[in-house]
């Protein structure tokens, strides 16, 4: 099963979580494998054409969405599908796909039904990681000409919210849970099930919220408290609470025992759901993601899923508010890719792009997210950083100019919050770009523009390259009557793990690490990071080597999906077993990752080897092929 984080830019969807440095060195498409590799090309007339590639490739039950070429065929293929031993777990009678669970073969004869346009995984997106802030933008100027979004809504969709927070007064206005479930992964929805609508539907203080007196489902509260909070951009804006997201409970995919992610069947039916509301709304705010793109993803597998329904929205005068994502590169994770979403990276209150955010052509707006107080469960406020934070911002800002200017196109709000915003000029993808920092004192206010400001962004700082021993005898051997894995050290994706409560005693604000790409270009080999992986054995810490992991994952189709290397101990055990064809590939892939997750080298051959290895009809030459051209 692939639980392959979307979004949250923080849960860290800034959790969106979901939630960077300059990293594909090869933006342009990776050719097919048949261009440039010795691997067999299926038989055109098969039915697995309709099958996402690799899907079900370990042998074992998978978790899939099967498209529809018409919501009233639901019965009908449902039927065939249990005919076919595939089990059917969720069936939103209005849409036109079914989530079911089965294995490749089973998948494979479904796909035959000419009534099945497709069939793929049903991906999952992580939260992205999670005053002054509000004075940078000038939403207080806003706020004393009476812009306080009244009379609007932003809907969040995200992990909940704290019903009761003074933050939030009465302005609740309707709360839903969408919360996909199988094993391993439990519901979030108060009343067990896998969709709950109405008073209490979206509620953060469940049982299922906690674990270990932490509460998981903190992230949706901090980003409602910035969009809508008392102390936020809009404090006179009701709130749409939706919770979107999942416990998986599964340290082979968490790094730890418990995690939230939302799956993208989850999060159709809740975009759905928003559309169908008669509430005035003027934002969705998505603070989540998943895998990165340099360029706009309108066209790519998931962009073709969720920009009609970002577009509908729209018509219906709703933006999509999406974080740009936490790992300082030059593009943005998806939704926020898509063209028709705003995509919001992150600076701080110095009015410099914030180390940890994504940037470039395809990000609208920058907004703060460095050190934001806000709102969390228990009547409590705490700071945390991320583009997690800064979305709300811009779901705020457009809620105020909802209410300035009912009548007006969305697309022009949107619009005249990027032509009146501070321009940010930076270099990225080896060109010149101009991103607009939000200015409400500017777009509502009536005060001038700012200057421009020329920026040079910079990612976060490593510790010195690692020169281990090249040899044989350099590291350790696998220890196979051990099955205990390393533990990761925490990490903020996807979820922020250091905050300080400021409403009981004046504490120090401390902020989340944020997860990021390396900057060294040094590579290093197979048995070199066997090394660093290996019980600390290496100069890379464990929590750095964790956060590479994390971003493989959101990067990879092979890791952890197919080799479940999703901890230290795992990874260590890919990297030393090479023994057959996919084990080696296994291991030169896991390594050329790992490479580039340190800094060097782009995606392209990466992902054109991975196009092999998810095939089940690749012959052993293609396999060896595919691990030469990766080192």
């Amino acid at each position: 099963m692939r639980l392959r984080p979307l979004i949250v830019s923080s849960i860290a969807l800034a959790l969106l979580p979901l939630s960077a440095p300059a990293y594909a060195e090869d933006p342009t498409p990776s050719p097919s494998v048949s261009q440039t590799m010795e691997e067999p090309t299926p038989d055109a007339t098969e039915s697995p054409a309709k099958v996402e590639e690799g899907l079900g490739v370990d042998g074992g039950s998978v978790r899939a969405i099967v498209e529809l070429a018409d919501p009233a065929q639901h019965a009908p293929v449902a039927s065939l599908a249990v005919a076919e031993s595939v089990d059917v777990v969720l069936q939103p009678q209005s849409q036109p796909f079914m989530v079911v669970e089965g294995t490749a073969e089973e998948l494979a004869k479904l796909a035959e039904d000419p009534r099945v346009t497709s069939i793929h995984r049903d991906r999952t997106y992580a939260p992205v990681d999670v005053s002054p802030n509000l004075k940078l933008i000038g939403a207080d100027q806003a706020h004393a000409k009476n812009f306080t979004g009244a009379g609007q809504a932003v809907a969040v969709l995200d992990t909940g919210i704290d019903r009761d927070h003074p933050w939030f007064g009465n302005r609740i206005v309707a709360e839903a849970c969408f919360s996909a479930v199988e094993t391993g992964v439990e519901s979030l929805c108060p009343n067990g099930g896998t969709s709950q609508t109405g008073a209490g539907a979206a509620d953060a203080m469940t049982a299922k919220c906690l674990a270990d007196g932490t509460n998981l489902c903190e992230h949706g509260t901090h980003v409602a408290g910035i969009a809508a909070g008392t102390g936020g951009v809009a404090p006179g804006a009701n709130i749409v609470a939706v919770q979107v997201f999942s416990r998986v409970n599964d340290e082979d995919i968490c790094g730890e025992p418990s995690c939230l992610l939302a799956f993208e069947s989850s999060l159709r039916q809740a975009m759905d759901y928003v559309a169908g509301l008669s509430e005035p709304i003027a934002a969705v705010n998505l603070s989540l993601g998943g895998e990165l793109s340099e360029t706009d993803c309108d066209t790519g597998e998931e962009g073709a899923i969720f920009k009609p329904k970002i577009d509908a929205l729209l018509d219906k005068g709703i933006a999509t508010v999406v974080a740009a994502g936490n790992e300082s590169f030059e593009g943005a994770s998806y939704p926020a890719c898509i063209s028709s979403a705003v995509a919001v990276g992150a600076n701080d209150n110095s009015d410099v792009i914030a180390d940890f955010s994504n940037r470039g052509a395809i990000v609208d707006l920058f907004a703060p997210g460095v050190d934001i107080e806000s709102s969390v469960p228990d009547n409590q406020t705490a700071v945390h950083s991320g583009t997690s934070m800064a979305t709300p911002h811009v779901a705020g800002a457009l809620a105020l100019m909802k209410q300035s200017s009912p009548q007006t196109p969305m697309a022009d709000l949107i619009n005249t919050l990027k032509t009146t915003g501070r321009p940010y000029s930076y270099e990225a993808n080896g060109q010149q770009v101009t991103t607009p920092r939000l200015d409400l004192a500017a777009a509502l206010a009536g005060a001038s523009p700012q200057p421009p400001i020329t920026q040079t962004p910079v990612v976060p700082t490593e510790d010195p390259a690692p020169e281990p021993d090249p040899s044989d005898s350099s590291g350790p051997s696998p220890e196979p009557d051990d099955p205990a894995d390393p533990t990761p050290s925490a990490s903020p994706v996807p979820l922020p793990t250091v905050t300080v409560t400021v409403t009981i005693t004046p504490t120090p604000k401390t902020t989340a690490q944020v997860c990021t790409r390396g900057t060294n270009a040094t590579k290093l080999s197979a048995k070199q990071w066997a090394v660093e992986i290996h019980r600390s054995s290496g100069t890379i810490p464990d929590a750095t080597l964790t956060c590479y992991l994390k971003l493989i994952g959101k990067s990879s189709k092979v890791f952890p999906e197919i080799t479940k290397a999703s901890s230290l101990g795992k990874a260590y055990r890919v990297l030393k077993n090479t023994k057959a064809g996919k084990a080696k590939l296994d291991s030169a892939l896991l390594t050329s990752w790992l490479n580039w997750a340190h800094g060097t080298n782009g995606t392209k051959k990466l992902t054109t080897a991975e196009k092999v290895r998810l095939n089940a009809k690749s012959t052993a030459a293609a396999l060896r092929k595919a691990a030469k051209t990766v080192k």
